[in-house]
């Protein structure tokens, strides 16, 4: 490995460590990298971000992103509550259930985390304290339901890690949805327990007519990723064709079914989404064109044959890295760790026969979980934002849920079938 490899990954690692952004960080040490390496100029660093940009697919990042904006601004967020509230609100913790199961059904309507724990957790912690549940709980319990926003589609996520490592995008959301809905049962099962334990409050019992009525309310938001993986494995549109069909499908709900957006509203959500997106692409550009000169330098290879050497087998591979991502989900953002990382990692597990979609969607199911670790945790600190409880408390009610989570990724990363099921089906 020359002099200008080993500047790249140094220049990173002090970049992040000195407190700069992460853009900046990848920028800088990309820079640094071209200006020592003689076989170099600054017209390849234009040359790929200018290919790494003109991908048809990098298109349904912009797309789910406004969709999910739409979505969260236009009611959605209140009739899955309701929905969720009339399926498992009866139950014992009942509550802190509908804020899970809430969190499951509008992952898979914004494909963000963040968005997800801001869009319930604001409606959901001051529901749970009225009823009488812990603060520090009721806090822990949004950002814990927050998690599955990037592992149940759409993931913007997981368009991303598709686009760098090149792994179909269809499939990546396709894998999500069996890993989504078991990590939301278990956590559910923890929930329910805690609740017997420390005997929380609960609704009344189970009515079948407010059920049908909140079902009928929330139909509209329940259907859309039906529409979205239909549609893409149907053969009508492609991966993101389905975000633009996303984009419609939001606008006409909210604005003609629902009327809580108007036009004057949609046109401040554009305008929010481009900001935000421009941010994140630059972000995206910046990441690939690192990713460009790790595969240059060869990195992947020199790492890839480490580990044959001294790893023995695709099990004790998993092991190492399910540690490396907990230990990087409590210190790095979910966006540079899968940019960092995922061009190096996913050649190494193809060395070890791993399926590339099991690989991939396992991968960003054990980012996810990061963010909810302390110290750096994203949806901990925006739970904490919305409760304004301290992270010290919230974090030691989360540390359960988030074990629980470790125990779901061991079970990904050993039992391929659960994510390469449904991909493997429709295709």
């Amino acid at each position: 490995m020359n002099g200008a490899a080993i500047a790249l990954i140094l220049v990173l690692v002090v970049a992040m460590a000195c407190g700069l952004e992460i853009t900046w960080s990848l920028a800088l040490a990309c820079i640094t990298a071209v200006l020592l390496d003689p076989k170099l100029s600054f017209v390849v660093v234009s040359q790929r971000i200018f290919a790494n940009s003109n991908s048809f697919s990098m298109l349904a990042i912009p797309a789910f992103i406004l969709a999910g904006d739409i979505m969260s601004k236009g009611g959605l967020s209140k009739r899955l509550v309701a929905f969720a509230d009339s399926l498992v609100g009866w139950v014992s913790g009942g509550i802190s259930l509908v804020s899970i199961v809430a969190c499951t059904f509008f992952a898979a309507i914004s494909g963000s985390s963040v968005a997800t724990t801001a869009a319930i957790g604001g409606l959901m912690y001051p529901e749970m304290v009225k009823r009488g549940y812990p603060e520090d709980y009721s806090a822990a319990i949004q950002a814990i339901g927050g998690t599955l926003g990037i592992v149940i589609p759409p993931s913007i996520v997981l368009v991303i890690y598709g686009n760098i490592t090149g792994t179909s995008v269809g499939d990546l959301l396709m894998a999500g949805v069996i890993p989504g809905f078991i990590c939301c049962l278990f956590l559910c099962v923890y929930a329910f327990l805690k609740a017997k334990k420390y005997n929380f409050p609960k609704a009344d019992g189970f009515s079948f007519k407010r059920f049908l009525f909140s079902f009928k309310d929330a139909i509209w938001a329940l259907v859309m990723p039906i529409i979205i993986l239909g549609g893409i494995y149907a053969g009508v549109f492609t991966p993101t064709e389905s975000a633009v069909v996303a984009v419609v499908y939001g606008i006409i709900v909210c604005l003609f079914i629902y009327k809580e957006v108007t036009l004057k509203s949609i046109w401040n959500i554009v305008n929010d989404t481009a900001v935000g997106t421009a941010n994140l692409m630059v972000l995206v550009v910046t990441a690939q064109m690192f990713g460009w000169l790790i595969s240059y330098y060869q990195i992947p290879q020199y790492v890839t044959d480490f580990m044959l050497s001294y790893v023995s087998g695709k099990y004790m591979f998993w092991g190492i890295i399910i540690l490396l991502l907990c230990v990087c989900g409590m210190f790095l953002e979910v966006g540079a760790t899968n940019l960092i990382l995922a061009p190096i990692l996913a050649p190494i597990a193809a060395a070890f026969g791993i399926d590339p979609i099991h690989f991939g969607l396992t991968f960003v199911f054990l980012l996810a979980m990061g963010q909810a670790t302390p110290p750096f945790g994203t949806c901990m600190f925006v739970a904490c934002g919305i409760s304004k409880r301290s992270v010290g408390g919230v974090a030691k009610q989360i540390l359960p849920f988030v074990l629980v989570e470790v125990g779901c990724g061991i079970l990904f990363a050993f039992i391929p079938a659960l994510t390469t099921f449904l991909p493997n089906l429709i295709s």
